[in-house]
């Protein structure tokens, strides 16, 4: 790489370019105490990776041209799936109105307060633990800007990729803004452990295993939008039959924004597995041997190790996000990717379609496991001195 002086400082130039692939050890930091039945097999595949190699920048230098030649595809494919500003929800369309005087506005935050008495303490486990996923923005920015080919070089590029990026984080942005308020305004979590957690939550990162590689990466996205789709659209059916229609709308309303940015990533994968069926094969292989993560998966409040897994436990029992859903998201994908009917893939290409094709046998034997165990309670520290069941 060659670099250019200025003033006393020398600063590398960009270079369209591929590090070559090293290998590091990240262990997880987490206690080894042992999870509970219920725990061990909810988080079996919604919960953290186990420690691992980590491989860096893993994708071919000669696979750059493959994500520069599709920037025209981008422009005309993939940004109609953004949504204007101007026709876009925005959080204070869902709250109580401040504009309107004090007894307006207290009436208002007094008329959600009461909608959300009978909403059990588990829902709000839920609702926490999806507005943490949400706010933690920060860092899946800053994760999909590492893959190699289509970050956003400059923070403002011109580069279809990066403006898609920005686009998508713009959108996602007001979902934790919006959960984080009513959650805020119900008076039902502690609100001092819930910022805790989140900053707790964004510094440690997440590690999604794509290796810097946007084949990987974007079969993460696609897996990744269409869970959250699911999660906040069961979140709304369980507000809506707990007697609050508000929340129901709020929940739903990111849950379609979800779907409509599952349908951009799809679409990505199904143009690789046209341009490049065995590399996108491969890695479509690879991130189901190591297992989609969910994005807060190391989510910690200062006090509880496995706090994410214990969170996935209640996810689990209430049918918010479990490991059926995991297998039919799998399912999804094989069919609309029309996996099973690839032709001409290459040898090792070959083998990772029959893997992925019967992976959702191998999920179906961890959800009979997750029917036979036993619930018991923990306490969640966001929840006041209350344990919940999970």
């Amino acid at each position: 790489m060659h670099s250019m002086t200025f003033s006393q400082f020398t600063i590398p130039s960009i270079v369209w370019a591929s590090p070559p692939p090293t290998t590091t050890t990240i262990p997880r930091c987490k206690s080894l105490q042992r999870l509970s039945p219920v725990s061990a097999v909810a988080s079996s595949l919604i919960g953290p990776p186990p420690s691992r190699h980590h491989v860096t920048h893993s994708m071919p230098h000669e696979k750059l041209e493959v994500f520069k030649s599709l920037e025209s595809w981008v422009s005309k494919n993939l940004l109609d799936f953004r949504k204007p500003i101007e026709k876009c929800w925005q959080p204070s369309e869902f709250l109580p109105d401040p504009s309107q005087g004090f007894d307006g506005f207290n009436e208002e935050v007094w008329a959600l307060r009461q909608r959300v008495l009978g909403l059990p303490d588990e829902y709000f486990v839920m609702l926490v633990g999806n507005m943490l996923g949400e706010d933690s923005l920060p860092t899946y920015q800053t994760m999909i800007n590492t893959w190699d080919g289509v970050r956003d070089e400059t923070g403002s590029s011109s580069c279809p990729w990066a403006i898609w990026t920005r686009s998508w984080a713009a959108e996602e942005n007001r979902h934790g803004d919006l959960l984080r308020t009513y959650i805020y305004l119900s008076g039902r979590v502690d609100m001092m452990m819930v910022d805790k957690t989140m900053q707790y939550t964004i510094r440690a990162g997440m590690d999604n295993g794509t290796e810097n590689n946007p084949y990987m990466g974007f079969v993460y996205t696609s897996f990744q939008e269409r869970a959250t789709f699911l999660s906040h659209g069961n979140m709304a059916r369980l507000a809506k039959e707990a007697g609050d229609p508000v929340l129901a709308r709020i929940c739903g309303t990111i849950a379609a924004d979800e779907k409509r940015h599952e349908n951009a990533y799809i679409k990505i994968v199904e143009k690789l597995l046209e341009v490049d069926p065995n590399t996108t094969m491969l890695a479509i292989e690879n991130m189901m041997k190591k297992r989609i993560v969910m994005p807060q998966h190391l989510m910690y409040d200062g006090q509880d190790s496995n706090l994410f897994e214990n969170y996935s436990a209640v996810s689990e029992r209430l049918g918010v996000y479990t490991t059926r859903d995991y297998a039919e998201i799998v399912e999804f994908f094989i069919t609309r990717w029309k996996l099973e009917k690839l032709e001409g893939l290459t040898g090792k290409a070959r083998s990772a379609q029959d893997f992925v094709c019967k992976f959702p046998l191998t999920v179906r034997k961890l959800e009979n496991r997750a029917k036979k165990v036993e619930p018991f309670r923990v306490k969640f520290s966001w929840i006041f001195n209350k344990e919940v069941s999970v």
